[in-house]
């Protein structure tokens, strides 16, 4: 079986790579630009920008099903780029893997497609979509999951998976992220209960696998599956300050004084704070992102866990990497900065 696989020299793309080759599926990568590591390993790579749909269409003849793990993703930036770099980029993709003869395709999606601003407890994949444009990433990612959803045909299967917070070696952004902030003494975190619930990285690569397994099974085993979406986490929600905190002092070099938040704030704090810098940054034309937004605060103040039994009875997932487990990969890379492995625990069967 060809897949072809969007986002491969990304932080779930790349972990998802490894899974499939060493279930010795034969992968096709579309890239922006040449990739000879990638070509290194068996790879075939196929040079195309997923903005261009004739480019696209060439790349995804002759495939057989299509991962599709390439996003642009932060906070913050003009709804038109996210639009672009998301949603336009899917419906291309939807429309490349038709027309070259893949029969199914498997859409990182994003729990944030149902951020609302209201708590998330142990909601299931029944919970409605957001419709604020003006979390311009969240939205984006909703309207390329409605795309790829409906799309599902007997003919071309489709389903969308919704990892949320992301996080083990070789991640980018948000352990980085943090890390930085903490060092900086600028992390500061707030006083509440909310539990929150992220995935390690080999969990979700093999929520993908296992997905795309099923969809290319075709006959019943696809139509009990397509056209769903699927939220995929540990199943081990914390509070928020106690994941943060537990991420950061498994990264903490041996030898440091462990990384920590630099206080507590009162919740309604965070959400004024984001309200209002969301309002001066462009009045102000400050550069970058605001320190915080309004997204991130209800992220860290609002409960974020979600029902994984869909997920479990329909795809077989069951998080194979414990939290506890992911935390020791993490801190057995202490020092060892800039390192982009997983753990060394086998995909799915």
């Amino acid at each position: 079986m060809k897949i072809l696989l969007s986002g491969a020299q990304g932080f779930l793309g790349g972990r998802t790579l490894d899974f499939l080759l060493a279930g010795g599926y034969e992968v096709r990568a579309v890239t922006r630009r040449p990739a000879p590591e990638l070509a290194l390993r068996g790879v075939e790579v196929r040079v195309a920008d997923l903005a261009d749909l004739p480019s696209l269409r060439r790349a995804a003849e002759g495939v057989d099903g299509v991962i599709h793990c390439a996003a642009r993703s932060g906070v913050w930036g003009p709804l038109d780029d996210y639009i672009k770099a998301n949603t336009l980029t899917t419906a291309n993709l939807l429309s490349a893997a038709r027309s070259g003869g893949a029969g199914w395709l498997v859409h990182t999606s994003s729990p944030s497609v149902v951020h609302t601003g209201r708590p998330l407890a142990g909601v299931n994949e029944s919970a409605p979509y957001t419709s604020n444009p003006a979390q311009p990433y969240a939205y984006s990612k909703m309207l390329a999951e409605k795309l790829a959803l409906a799309a599902d045909s007997p003919s071309f299967a489709t389903v969308a998976l919704r990892p949320h917070l992301i996080w083990g070696p070789g991640d980018p952004h948000f352990l980085p992220r943090l890390t930085a902030r903490a060092r900086a003494g600028r992390l500061w975190l707030f006083q509440t209960g909310a539990l929150v619930d992220g995935v390690y990285i080999d969990n979700a690569a093999t929520a993908l696998v296992l997905a795309a397994e099923k969809l290319a099974a075709g006959g019943g085993a696809a139509r009990a599956v397509g056209g769903r979406a699927y939220f995929i986490g540990q199943g081990e929600p914390l509070t928020a300050v106690e994941l943060i905190s537990r991420l950061l002092a498994a990264v903490t070099p041996t030898g440091e004084k462990p990384l920590a938040p630099a206080g507590l704030l009162p919740p309604w704090v965070g959400r004024l704070a984001g309200a209002t810098l969301e309002t001066l940054w462009p009045l102000l034309r400050l550069k970058g992102e605001p320190p915080l937004t309004r997204f991130v605060a209800e992220e860290l103040t609002l409960p974020h866990w979600f029902d994984l039994t869909r997920a479990r009875e329909d795809l077989g997932y069951q998080p194979a990497v414990t939290l506890a487990e992911g935390l020791q990969a993490l801190a057995h890379l202490r020092g060892k900065r800039g390192s982009s492995k997983g753990s060394k625990v086998p995909g799915p069967k």
